[in-house]
C-alpha cells in the first residue's frame, strides 16, 4: 500500500484540492492526472491511482477549479471560464507541490485538451505526455457525436430530437435515450463503476464549468470551446507523447488523428473492448500501458 496525502493548494483566492498517491520523493516522474469536462471530477479517473502501486512514483490527482473538492464558482459566467485560467491553475499546482522541474502529464478527454494546450508552450519541466480519448478539434468532435448518434436506435434518436425541440433535456426520458449513447461510446461497463457515477452526479449538483465551456450536451457544443482546435499547433510538442484511445470511443480515429499525425513520435494505442474509458473498462492494461510508457521515457 502507497501513503495517501490530501491538500490544497492556494490558487488566487482559490483553492485547488488535490492527492497525492505515493511519495514525490520516488526518482520516478511523478504523474498529474487531469479529469475531463470541463466541470468534471477526479473521481472518474481515480484508477490512475494504482500505477503508484504499479512502478512506485507518485500519481497525482486534482479537482479543477469549479468541480469536485475545488472551490466552486456557479456564479461566474463565460469570461471568467477560459483555457488561460486552468492552465494557471495546473501552473499554481506544480508549483506549489515543487515538482515544476520534473514532471509528467496525463490528460482524459478535456484533460487531454488542456495537457496539449500546456505541452505547446514547452514547458521546461514536463517530460513525458500521455493525451487519453481527446479531441484535437471540437468541430470534429461535434461532427463524430452527432454521426455516432445516427446509428442509435430510431426511437432513441426521435426522443433525443423531440426534447432538444421543445427544451426540455432534463426530462427523465431524455436523459434516458442519452445514456443509451453514453452506455455505448462513455463507459460500456454494466453498471458503471461506482467512481464513474459520482463524477456524473456531481456534475448534475454543479455544472457551472461544462454549460459555459462546453454547452447543454455532448450534441451541442455552445460554449466557450465551441471553435477550440489545438491541431495547428501540435508540432510544436517536443517531449515523448502516448495516446490512447478505445474502439468504440466518443473520440474517433478521427477525433484523434491530428495528434497521431502532428505530434512528433507520438505513440497510438487502441483499446479493444473500450469506449472513453479504457482506465476502467481496461484497467490492467491501460494502466500498464501508461507505466510501461512513463518507465521507457525515464531511459
Amino acid at each position: 500500500m502507497v501513503d495517501v496525502v490530501e491538500g490544497f493548494a492556494p490558487f488566487g483566492a482559490y483553492e485547488t484540492w488535490y492527492r497525492i498517491s505515493g511519495s514525490l520523493s520516488s526518482p520516478r516522474l511523478p504523474l498529474i492526472v487531469a479529469h475531463g469536462g470541463p466541470g468534471c471530477t477526479h473521481d472518474y479517473v481515480d484508477s490512475f491511482k494504482r500505477i503508484a502501486d504499479l512502478d512506485g512514483r507518485a500519481v497525482i490527482h486534482y479537482d479543477q477549479l469549479g468541480s469536485g473538492n475545488s472551490t466552486h464558482l456557479p456564479d461566474k459566467g463565460k469570461d471568467f471560464w477560459t483555457i488561460g485560467l486552468f492552465l494557471d491553475q495546473l501552473d499554481a499546482l506544480l508549483s506549489h507541490l515543487g515538482i515544476g522541474d520534473r514532471y509528467a502529464y496525463l490528460g482524459q478527454s478535456w484533460g487531454g485538451m488542456l495537457g496539449a494546450e500546456h505541452a505547446v508552450r514547452r514547458p521546461k519541466g514536463l517530460k513525458a505526455l500521455v493525451i487519453a480519448n481527446s479531441p484535437a478539434n471540437m468541430h470534429t468532435w461535434v461532427s463524430e457525436a452527432n454521426r455516432l448518434r445516427e446509428a442509435l436506435p430510431p426511437e432513441v434518436q426521435a426522443t433525443l430530437l423531440k426534447h432538444e425541440a421543445a427544451g426540455t433535456i432534463t426530462h427523465p426520458d431524455y436523459v434516458a435515450a442519452s445514456r443509451v449513447f453514453y452506455n455505448r461510446h462513455v463507459c460500456r461497463l454494466d453498471p458503471w463503476p461506482k467512481e464513474v457515477s459520482r463524477t456524473f452526479e456531481l456534475m448534475d449538483l454543479d455544472n457551472t464549468v461544462y454549460i459555459n465551456m462546453n454547452g447543454p450536451t455532448e450534441f451541442h457544443v455552445i460554449g466557450t470551446m465551441k471553435d477550440w482546435t489545438i491541431e495547428d499547433r501540435l508540432p510544436l510538442i517536443e517531449v515523448p507523447a502516448l495516446l490512447i484511445s478505445g474502439k468504440y470511443d466518443e473520440a474517433t480515429p478521427e477525433v484523434v488523428r491530428p495528434y497521431v499525425e502532428k505530434v512528433p513520435g507520438i505513440r497510438w494505442v487502441l483499446f479493444e473492448q473500450s469506449s472513453h474509458m479504457p482506465h476502467v473498462e481496461e484497467e490492467a492494461r491501460c494502466l500498464a500501458t501508461v507505466s510501461d510508457f512513463l518507465k521507457s521515457v525515464e531511459g
